[in-house]
């Protein structure tokens, strides 16, 4: 196919798989380039010119033919419409993929499932999950399950000081709650979803997490359930969380950090829902888009030195 000039960047050989999969989420990775081995090191090329990158050569992959868009989790394809010849596309583009399906409805209930119809493959909703070391079974007509924030789980355990305790008040299967896990001293992780716990239980079984709490609980029931505030709360809803802010900002230390998941239209939302409580600082960031002119944006949220209600 030739050789082609890029913009590319150097990682040693054992770090490629995971910053190919940041490159990828962040939409920068050349996917028509093929990757290329210098010694110990990987060279990925890129669209741009971000932080560190310089100009190498790529031998080009031969053309594909353009995937339908589709969010994959673990061996699941999720198209957006029930479209069988994208389908069988789909099922046929990779051996990884064993099951294409798409919702029938939007993310609903107390449980937040959403139910989905098979077009194409094994007739099952259950995959496995394996996300930065950890594995996650799931079964997407019984448990929320976004593979899409797997970058902003990752920034949260970053985040994470040692001997943390951690409250997740959403945790569906434990994505979060586990990948929390590695860093802090303790993690309550709790869901209303009968479903959700048992596959969390699972999960902190086969991933040997020792430090997880899974808690079946209403989230508004919460502050009955634990004496001691946590140093980190984490909020992802699939619906709005703004209704369980008072619940988070009752179990967060003055100086502990909320990280509230919210769905919006338009930048700074949710910021007059956080008037109310006292707040030392807020950061917003865009997580990932949802649909056109929407998107789900997190806010790190830092308590202030005193909390109405303590």
């Amino acid at each position: 196919m030739g050789e082609r000039e890029s913009w590319a960047v150097a990682v040693a050989r054992q770090d490629g798989e995971a910053c190919r999969r940041r490159l990828l989420e962040r939409g920068l990775l050349d996917r028509s380039l093929r990757v290329r081995a210098d010694g110990d090191r990987l060279i990925l090329p890129v669209l741009e010119p971000v932080d560190g990158a310089v100009r190498a050569s790529f031998s080009a992959h031969a053309p594909r033919p353009e995937l339908p868009r589709h969010e994959l989790v673990g061996g699941i394809a999720i198209l957006p419409e029930p479209d069988p010849a994208a389908a069988r596309l789909l099922l046929a583009s990779r051996p990884s993929i064993t099951t294409v399906v798409s919702p029938e409805g939007h993310v609903e209930g107390p449980y937040r499932t959403r139910r989905f119809v098979v077009l194409a493959g094994e007739p099952t909703t259950v995959t496995e999950v394996r996300e930065h070391g950890l594995v996650f079974r799931v079964d997407l007509a019984e448990v929320y399950f976004s593979a899409r924030l797997s970058t902003e789980r990752q920034r949260l355990a970053g985040l994470v000081q040692q001997g943390e305790r951690v409250l997740d008040m959403f945790a569906g299967a434990g994505p979060f709650a586990l990948a929390l896990a590695r860093h802090a001293g303790f993690v309550a992780a709790s869901d209303i979803n009968p479903a959700a716990v048992a596959a969390m239980i699972e999960n902190c079984r086969q991933n040997r997490a020792r430090n997880v709490l899974p808690v079946l609980a209403d989230a508004a029931r919460l502050p009955g359930v634990f004496a001691r505030p946590f140093d980190r709360v984490v909020m992802n809803l699939p619906l709005s969380p703004l209704p369980f802010l008072p619940v988070a900002f009752a179990l967060c230390r003055p100086g502990g950090t909320i990280h509230l998941y919210h769905l919006q239209s338009a930048g700074g939302e949710a910021l007059p829902a956080l008037e109310p409580f006292s707040v030392a600082g807020v950061a917003e960031h865009r997580v990932r888009t949802y649909s056109p002119g929407r998107w789900h944006a997190v806010y790190d949220i830092l308590i202030g030195a005193e909390i109405p209600g303590r």
